[in-house]
């Protein structure tokens, strides 16, 4: 048995910068489609998040497009956030009305008041978590697109991959369309 690790010490990566998240929302959609995990399409993590790590300002987000310690985060299309955060209103609201249910079955009714009111509140919540959510992906993302645009990366594990995610990113993306070899992160 040798010592040698089998493990790549570099990956390479399909670049992008975008200047509209429509676009950046239909080449992530575009790449899934495509076959790339989620968890290979990232994008740049907040502002502070990035300062804090790097332990410096930026002004451009081109500054650090091949930045191996640039902190990133898997990016959700709108349509697939839109779904998960349905499933979590859903569940606000499904889970109290069940117990609802169960509850005034149990009690011939007498609770049945205060279950419904737990029922409105657990969607409430659900609509004010759902909307918290949109304003601060609005943020996040506006913020980067004051700064030249909102960065994106695909891992791509072969050539193959690596021109398919080449020639989406550029019918999408507005510039800085390109690939680099980086250390592999942890």
């Amino acid at each position: 048995m040798s010592g040698a690790d089998p493990r790549p010490k570099t990956v390479r990566e399909a670049v992008a910068v975008f200047d509209d998240i429509a676009d950046l929302d239909e080449a992530v959609a575009e790449l899934r489609a495509a076959g790339f995990a989620r968890e290979d399409i990232n994008i740049l993590a907040g502002v502070e998040t990035v300062e804090r790590k790097l332990g410096r300002r930026f002004r451009r987000v081109e500054e650090l497009a091949d930045d191996p310690a640039a902190p990133r985060v898997v990016f959700e299309p709108l349509d697939e956030l839109g779904e998960r955060e349905k499933s979590v209103a859903t569940s606000l609201t499904l889970l109290p009305t069940l117990i609802a249910a169960g509850t005034v079955v149990a009690s011939g009714g007498a609770l049945a008041a205060a279950i419904v009111g737990t029922a409105v509140a657990g969607a409430l919540l659900a609509t004010a978590l759902t909307h918290y959510m949109d304003e601060r992906r609005a943020q996040w993302l506006q913020e980067q697109l004051e700064r030249g645009g909102i960065l994106l990366w695909v891992r791509t594990p072969d050539a193959a991959a690596e021109r398919r995610a080449i020639e989406i990113l550029a019918r999408h993306s507005t510039h800085d369309v390109h690939v680099h070899e980086i250390p592999v992160r942890d």
